[in-house]
């Protein structure tokens, strides 16, 4: 049975649940204990209010990849929910944001190795060069770069700290736990976004969430306003994306 707007899911999120485990666990599942965690929650509740599922599986894709869950019995899993729920199989956008949320959960012991940055919470330009190497498959570029600069004046420790506080928590709202992105240094950010991808509408939130909140914590004389945002293609090599990156940061 569906509505004018899309099959009729369950009325409460328990009885979600309950379908979604039982097709699981009786069909793809190993280990029935391990099955339940609050990410499935999430995932739930936006299927249920249909909300935008992608940050929710992608913060599911990291929960598994965290235990040790693997990619297929993963991606099984998300099918499993979709089947029962919706009658389809998952759509191309959410499931790739749950293997990216696994794949980065996968590597997550090399991003603690190269480091978060400890004022705005993303990770390091160490952490996205490696990334950009995934975008050179054959040694043919795909995917584009967005570019955030923030900087103005000279700003002392604390505006500096809380502009990128502010840029990187914009961010993670704005485009997810799926994306690959980076503060590079010298009030840069960079989001890795695909060829095709029109991120008009989020470069427009980003802005907007950014400016709130510097002016929510007094520190508008250090941020470029409006945020100077660009996207532009990867250059024709890994080791030009690398020396580019540099470039944005203005050491």
């Amino acid at each position: 049975m569906t509505t004018e707007t899309g099959p009729l899911l369950p009325a409460q999120p328990s009885r979600l649940l309950e379908r979604w485990r039982d097709e699981s666990v009786a069909s793809v599942w190993r280990r029935p204990s391990d099955w339940y965690h609050p990410a499935v929650d999430e995932l739930a509740m936006a299927l249920l209010l249909r909300d935008d599922p992608v940050p929710a599986a992608a913060r599911l894709g990291s929960a598994r990849g965290d235990v040790g869950v693997g990619v297929a019995e993963t991606i099984d899993d998300l099918a499993c929910l979709y089947r029962t729920t919706t009658g389809a199989e998952p759509p191309l956008e959410v499931l790739r944001a749950l293997c990216t949320g696994w794949a980065d959960a996968q590597a997550g012991g090399v991003a603690l190795a190269l480091g978060l940055d400890p004022d705005s919470g993303l990770p390091s330009a160490d952490y996205l060069r490696l990334r950009l190497a995934e975008c050179y498959p054959d040694d043919v570029p795909t995917g584009r770069l967005l570019v955030v600069d923030v900087a103005a004046g000279v700003p002392d420790a604390f505006s500096r700290m809380a502009r990128s506080a502010a840029v990187g928590a914009a961010l993670r709202e704005v485009f997810g736990g799926a994306r690959a992105m980076a503060s590079i240094g010298g009030g840069a950010f960079v989001v890795l976004v695909g060829d095709d991808e029109d991120v008009a509408d989020e470069i427009a939130e980003v802005r907007h969430r950014v400016d709130e909140r510097v002016v929510t914590l007094g520190v508008e004389a250090s941020t470029r306003r409006p945020l100077r945002c660009w996207v532009e293609p990867l250059p024709p090599t890994h080791d030009c994306a690398v020396r580019r990156l540099v470039q944005l940061a203005r050491p």
